[in-house]
């Protein structure tokens, strides 16, 4: 680490972009999860509401602006999203915009905050991001009409904007030599580590629970019994006892030929969360000093071929540090998104960091995989996840998030624990 790069961390500043809190709602399997019957913006208004609660001095028109990561609602989320603003107590004049950047959106809702902070025009504000993929998933699947012009181009990389994402996954695992054996080596630890971290209590702080209701149904997806009123307060695509010799029972989800499938991919899911960032001196005249997790540094996005996005991360992250002046061995936690285990691996070995992984640094209590990717949540689920962690850990700790993004992009942003 250079000296300018020690001081930029070490040195704190009134004009600081903070993290006074991170929360985020259970995340659960769509379509048979816990919040399956709930609608996004009824998660988005929890956590949102979930905030404010964490928070009872921080009055709601202190919040002058909102940023919700949104990927498959209707009309981009737009006026879900300011009916959930509203019915958590946020006043007419805090506004709201949403974010689409496909996976990295709520972590790009982050960035985009912060911004807006840096340039004086908001004191302080909220990246959020918010996906039913029980209701929404599969209203949104690649249609098969897609605008001839585009769909027959000569130009390979328009063609692969269109790309099944799980193609791109087998697309990585052949072009870089991930074999199925350690996909479903990395899958089985992913679910091990997150089933540790649950039973340890360690997203019990970042865990907003979800008042909602519920029914059951049968293995046709059949409603049965009735409808009950839950509080759901834990991830429930968890696979405690996950093993190898079940995972590699798993047919390829993707290409008959392939090694990605349900195991070792990312669920399906649904969930919310919420980032509350302010100017650190905002924060002081608020009296929310003492409620500070860390400091927002930097955040950059790249792109790539979309036919292989899932690299995105280990083209993203050298970026990143070479922006902020690290290196590699001066972050101490890692939250890589899990969206296929084959570009998962693929982007730790890139960036050289299987140390890393095998010590725990790298998604210490599991990631996608285990965990579940709501879409537009998942970058700001990772927040909560890495804010947490590293307040444990201690003062001064580095940590990154970074994530693959659909059509060939990725996006990396820099935290540091006070």
């Amino acid at each position: 680490m250079s000296l300018k790069a020690a001081a930029q961390l070490l040195v704190r500043s009134p004009s600081d972009v903070v993290i006074v809190s991170a929360l985020r709602t259970p995340i659960c399997r769509a379509y048979k999860g816990r919040l399956r019957d709930a609608y996004p913006e009824e998660l988005l208004a929890s956590v949102l509401a979930a905030t404010r609660a964490a928070l009872p001095d921080l009055p709601p028109a202190a919040v002058e602006d909102v940023a919700v990561g949104v990927v498959l609602s209707e009309l981009g989320g737009s006026k879900a999203a300011r009916m959930a603003l509203n019915h958590a107590g946020y006043p007419n004049s805090t506004t709201l915009h949403t974010v689409n950047r496909a996976c990295a959106s709520s972590l790009q809702a982050v960035s985009a905050v912060a911004a807006q902070i840096r340039a004086g025009t908001i004191s302080a504000g909220i990246a959020a991001g918010m996906e039913s993929m029980t209701r929404n998933y599969g209203s949104r699947a690649v249609p098969q009409d897609v605008w001839p012009a585009l769909r027959d181009s000569e130009d390979k990389n328009v063609r692969d904007c269109v790309m099944p994402m799980g193609l791109t996954s087998e697309n990585v695992a052949r072009r870089y030599g991930v074999s199925r054996a350690d996909q479903d080596a990395f899958a089985v630890e992913s679910h091990r580590r997150a089933a540790a971290a649950r039973a340890a209590g360690a997203f019990d702080e970042e865990i907003a629970p979800v008042r909602t209701r519920f029914q059951e149904v049968d293995k046709q997806g059949n409603k049965v019994g009735g409808e009950q009123a839950v509080t759901v307060a834990h991830d429930d695509g968890i696979r405690e006892g996950a093993t190898l010799e079940a995972l590699a029972k798993l047919k390829p989800a993707f290409a008959a030929d392939g090694a990605s499938t349900a195991g070792n991919s990312s669920q399906v899911s649904d969930g919310a969360a919420a980032t509350l960032l302010m100017r650190r001196s905002a924060a002081a005249e608020l009296g929310l000093s003492g409620a500070v997790m860390g400091r927002y540094v930097a955040g950059v996005t790249v792109g790539c071929a979309p036919d292989e996005m899932g690299v995105g991360p280990a083209l993203a992250v050298p970026k990143l540090l070479r922006h902020t002046g690290l290196e590699a061995g001066d972050v101490h936690r890692w939250e890589v998104n899990e969206a296929f285990a084959s570009q998962a691996l693929h982007c730790v070995r890139a960036l050289g960091l299987e140390g890393a992984w095998q010590d725990g640094r790298v998604n210490p209590d599991g990631g996608a995989i285990a965990l579940g990717h709501p879409l537009g949540a998942t970058g700001a689920r990772m927040v909560a996840t890495l804010m947490h962690g590293l307040r444990r850990a201690g003062k001064g700790d580095v940590g990154v998030a970074t994530l693959c993004i659909g059509t060939g992009m990725g996006h990396a942003a820099l935290f540091v624990a006070e």
